[in-house]
């Protein structure tokens, strides 16, 4: 909060920039922080921050000599701890220069990797919630070190007085708010304490909380409270592997309020990072991701740190808390740098080898796992070939046999054709599941990809795109006698669907319920409206660039089923106007089950033929 010198200035001479602080604590209100509850989080920020260069002044000292005190009773909010303090000279350089921190002194600059903050702007944000900032300080460096009293305020004046030592009997640092009004929803009491546990429940000092009730006033237990009465679940002991894991889970089911498939281990020595990752026991939507709970040195940074994973770990949620991660400038989320991208990295190996142990001796946990999350799975294999060998086989596909595996499948059929996408398997699965073929829906993401790599696994498969020539091939022809009496009825149906683009065929295929299967792929749906905008466009230079985008596309496919009772009826009328409007019925009935989306010319004739087929009904009745 440098102050603006008004001594004339001679000309050419350097200035100083002259700060706004109102307009400055507005910038990290709307624009740094993403709520005035942070302001806690610094005020114990740097007070653990103090006690770490205490215990680094004194090493002999027990870890538990030196703590925090949070006290808040609804007029006053009050953190004091017992770090190593100010000096006059420290108030002046680090209190009073908006951006400077004590951390970057030289004489503990080698020891900043130890300290949780490392920005010097923690202390503006008490002004999102009051407009008067005091601290007492006594430093722990310099023996009978008087107290030293900083008061700010937030117009950016401040004022700095040395008082006696028994100002402050003991070193260390109180620093107090008075807060506004408005902000009566992070000051009180009870979300004091609550904000406390929250941002410090992991931290490595003590840290306890007074409401000034002497009692268990607001809710929030008596003076002394304890912030942090345990050490995180994954540092403290147990009797057995079991004990443990059960109260790992239990710590993940109390954080992120679901009860986990199962609880894996994170640490990572070389970053200081332990932690715990929680398997969602419900499917999670492709894509989704979930934030991550993240510590810093104890400090709770952020609950949506989704950078420390990468994508397709959607089906864990994390809980962790390392020494040497990076946080940004508003210490909500971490830095994007090597170490963050190496830890990235090393969690990712430590998801996958949870799996291959799950897959080598649990194989219900992992039938349990893939039954939920089988979907980022088979997002990881595509890119990992050792989960690819090791899943492969037991990833569920739909398939012309059901949902199963491709294990299974495999033994079942030989040759596995795969189609394109989904609308193509409902085309043709009953018709080639009949036929005894083996389909698989490769329409969904990844499934197609993974399929095709079947061979690497199980080398006596083979596996090949299902194409209509090759189900086609599988419909058994009708004699030369059935086939020539049927011409005239197919010629005339050919002629009746020529504005679909679409040809006509008699087979005989099972179901026998089924009348008849119209085979159209999306990409000859796609040439065939190119082809149609060419020719609308014709001579222009649109034109031009559709016709040289133009292949030749293979026309749709109506085959008539001649076992079914109601195709060797239409075959044989006679009545032309009947006729047409018998193939136009077939067609529709088949393009609505092959449950792609319809065209409106398709739903226009869908209407018009069943309308001709009731009238024509009824004059018969009459």
């Amino acid at each position: 909060m440098t102050l603006p010198d008004t001594a004339p200035t001679p000309p050419g001479a350097d200035r100083t920039f002259q700060v706004d602080l109102r307009g400055l604590v507005d910038l990290l209100s709307h624009h740094l922080y993403s709520s005035p509850r942070v302001y806690l989080r610094e005020l114990m920020q740097n007070a653990v921050d103090a006690l770490t260069a205490r215990h680094a002044l004194e090493p002999a000292a027990p870890a538990d000599a030196f703590g925090v005190r949070l006290y808040a009773d609804g007029s006053v909010v009050r953190v004091e701890d017992d770090g190593v303090g100010l000096t006059e000279a420290d108030v002046h350089s680090f209190l009073a220069t908006i951006g400077r921190s004590s951390k970057r002194a030289d004489r503990i600059a080698e020891q900043r990797g130890d300290f949780i903050g490392q920005f010097g702007i923690g202390l503006l944000s008490c002004f999102l919630v009051a407009d008067e900032i005091h601290v007492l300080s006594r430093s722990a460096r310099t023996p009978d070190a008087p107290a030293v009293e900083w008061r700010g305020r937030g117009d950016g004046s401040y004022t700095v007085r040395t008082l006696p030592a028994t100002a402050r009997p003991r070193p260390g640092t109180t620093v107090t708010l008075t807060p506004r009004a408005d902000a009566g929803e992070w000051t009180r009491p009870a979300p004091v304490h609550a904000l406390a546990r929250h941002f410090g429940s992991l931290l490595r000092h003590p840290v306890t909380f007074d409401d000034g009730t002497g009692g268990s006033g607001a809710g929030t237990g008596g003076p002394g409270v304890s912030v942090n009465p345990e050490p995180a679940p994954w540092a403290r002991t147990y009797p057995t592997p079991g004990a443990r894991s059960r109260a790992l889970a239990a710590y993940g089911e109390e954080v992120f309020g679901f009860k986990p498939l199962d609880t894996i281990e994170l640490d990572l020595p070389a970053v200081g990072l332990k932690g715990i990752a929680c398997v969602l026991p419900e499917t999670v939507p492709a894509g989704r991701r979930h934030g991550h709970r993240v510590h810093v040195k104890g400090m709770l940074l952020s609950e949506q740190a989704e950078e420390i994973l990468p994508e397709w770990a959607f089906f864990v949620r994390c809980v962790v808390d390392a020494e040497s991660l990076r946080p940004t400038a508003s210490r909500e989320s971490l830095y994007e740098d090597d170490t963050l991208a190496a830890v990235r990295d090393a969690l990712a190996e430590r998801l996958r080898a949870w799996i291959a142990r799950a897959a080598a001796s649990d194989p219900e946990l992992l039938h349990r796992f893939l039954q939920a999350h089988h979907l980022a799975v088979k997002s990881l294999a595509v890119h990992d070939d050792e989960i690819l060998r090791m899943l492969l086989p037991w990833l569920p596909f739909e398939t012309t046999d059901g949902h199963t595996t491709l294990d299974e499948f495999a033994r079942t059929h030989r040759t596995v054709l795969v189609t394109s996408s989904v609308e193509e398997f409902r085309q043709v699965a009953a018709i080639a599941s009949a036929a005894g073929l083996g389909v698989v829906n490769g329409g969904y993401t990844y499934d197609r990809e993974l399929v095709h790599r079947l061979p690497e696994i199980r080398p006596e498969a083979t596996v090949a795109d299902l194409d209509p020539a090759t189900l086609t091939a599988h419909l058994d022809p009708v004699d030369r006698e059935t086939e020539l009496a049927a011409a005239a009825y197919l010629a005339l149906a050919r002629d009746t669907l020529a504005v679909f683009d679409c040809d006509v065929a008699l087979r005989t295929f099972q179901p026998v319920s089924a009348p008849a299967l119209l085979i159209d792929s999306r990409e000859a749906r796609h040439e065939r409206t190119r082809s149609q905008l060419a020719r609308e466009q014709e001579g222009g230079l649109w034109g031009d660039i559709l016709g040289a985008l133009r292949q030749e596309a293979p026309r749709a496919q109506l085959i008539l089923n001649q076992l079914n009772p109601l195709v060797r009826t239409a075959v044989s009328i006679d009545e032309p106007e009947l006729a047409r409007t018998s193939a136009e019925a077939l067609y529709g009935q088949a393009a609505m089950l092959s449950r792609r989306p319809l065209r409106p010319a398709e739903s226009s004739l869908i209407n018009r033929s069943f309308l001709d087929l009731l009238a024509h009904a009824l004059r018969k009745d009459s």
